[in-house]
């Protein structure tokens, strides 16, 4: 039980990849044998279909990348002890006390400002994102500290 909990996340990326790759195979196979048929509408259909895995594969594969690099920052962060402290106030629901997240926010912020080239702290900003709510923002100060740590090694 404890194995379950301490590897949720991966074992729900796990069954979600499967399942993306059971879906790219039969949408592979459906796109080939419309390629075979002798209409030409098929064929057009099929060459269609066919960019659907491969627009699916290169997003599975650009994200399990992005999820490897995040979690490889997030070790060495708390190797140095620099990981932030989940310390923000909880609703009963579990989610973050918005407010409470946006008083920390100007910290982080003004960390960025100090050390622009630094991947950690805009490691640290992104979760502040998270923290806030903005998903978006989150996502894309992460990849700017997955390319900043990339060009340093």
């Amino acid at each position: 039980m404890l194995f379950l909990k301490k590897h949720r996340v991966k074992i729900g990326v796990a069954f979600v990849t499967l399942l993306l790759v059971f879906w790219l195979i039969v949408a592979l196979q459906r796109s080939v044998i419309l390629l075979t048929d002798p209409d030409p509408v098929a064929k057009a259909l099929g060459a269609a279909y066919l960019l659907l895995p491969l627009i699916g594969a290169w997003a599975l594969v650009r994200e399990l990348a992005f999820g490897a690099q995040t979690e490889a920052m997030a070790r060495a962060l708390d190797a140095e002890g620099g990981l932030p402290v989940d310390d923000l106030p909880r609703t009963p629901a579990g989610r973050i006390v918005r407010e409470a997240a946006d008083a920390q926010f100007p910290d982080y912020q003004a960390a960025v400002e100090a050390k622009p080239e630094d991947w950690r702290v805009w490691f640290r900003l992104s979760c502040a994102y998270d923290a806030a709510g903005d998903r978006s923002r989150a996502r894309r100060t992460m990849r700017h500290a997955a390319k900043l740590h990339r060009g340093r090694q």
